[in-house]
């Protein structure tokens, strides 16, 4: 159901590969919502994805660009806002990618010139956007900024490696920029730190099948997937959250409150029973 949320919006999507990605599920969702879009992703990610199907569902043109390179952010603000005729209203940052969790290289082993890829890619292009973003005056006044996070910035989940300290760093980002953007032109960035979900990049991450599961017995709403994402990118877009910024918000059915659930003592119990 639409409810005209973001009528008359523009914005841009970051990261959307195919529809897997959260951030396909939030393009559709937006635009199901009134807001006219641009998609952008690396130019390597769009010749392995399926942007094209995205974009002619959302009549969205695609803008390839690196969002760890400024030059290439500078060009794609700025040809966004020609296509959309002045300034535009929100931004959703949905990029992630670990070199190290890709090749399978531990945490307390790990290469550093991957180590500085993970947090270029994963956490600093989200300080480059806005940056870019505010130099070029390019997002209206109570404009949304909105960056995908996990709960691994807070707790240690064996098998995230080096994605958590990116994800801790991208969510302090969200609060600097967050003060000074906001002062200056009542610009909202937000974190949503959300379910472990089996996107494309979710998958590489080791023993992810059984971390579903896990926080699915530990949440009391199960796990959050991506269109239940999306429904909250959009809120995060609409004018109906104005006064929420620099928050990292939790997206996941709970687990970020838990500490034990019946379903997980069970079996925990049923484990324990069946060891010899």
């Amino acid at each position: 159901m639409a409810y005209n949320l973001l009528q008359g919006k523009k914005g841009i999507i970051f990261g959307a590969l195919n529809d897997k990605s959260i951030a396909w599920r939030v393009a559709l969702r937006a635009h199901e919502e009134g807001a006219s879009l641009v998609l952008t992703n690396t130019p390597v990610a769009m010749r392995m994805g399926e942007i094209n199907t995205l974009s002619a569902a959302c009549n969205a043109p695609v803008i390839p660009a690196d969002a760890t390179r400024i030059e290439e952010m500078e060009d794609l603000i700025r040809k966004s806002m020609e296509h959309f005729g002045g300034k535009f209203d929100f931004v959703l940052h949905s990029i992630g990618m670990s070199p190290n969790v890709r090749k399978g290289v531990p945490y307390d082993d790990i290469n550093y010139d991957y180590y500085l890829k993970t947090l270029d890619i994963s956490a600093l292009s989200f300080h480059k956007v806005i940056q870019v973003c505010r130099k070029l005056d390019a997002l209206n006044e109570w404009g949304s900024i909105v960056a995908l996070s996990y709960v691994a910035a807070q707790r240690t989940l064996f098998g995230y490696n080096d994605m958590a300290d990116a994800k801790a760093v991208l969510e302090s980002i969200a609060r600097s920029f967050g003060y000074i953007y906001g002062r200056e032109k009542r610009i909202r960035i937000n974190t949503i730190s959300q379910s472990p979900t089996m996107t494309t990049a979710g998958s590489g991450v080791k023993g992810m099948d059984s971390l579903i599961d896990f926080t699915e017995r530990m949440s009391p709403l199960g796990n959050a997937n991506a269109d239940d994402c999306a429904d909250y990118c959009i809120t995060l877009f609409s004018d109906l959250t104005r006064k929420v910024t620099m928050q990292n918000l939790y997206h996941d059915g709970g687990f970020s409150s838990m500490g034990m659930s019946e379903k997980a003592m069970n079996q925990y119990d049923k484990s324990f029973r069946e060891c010899p």
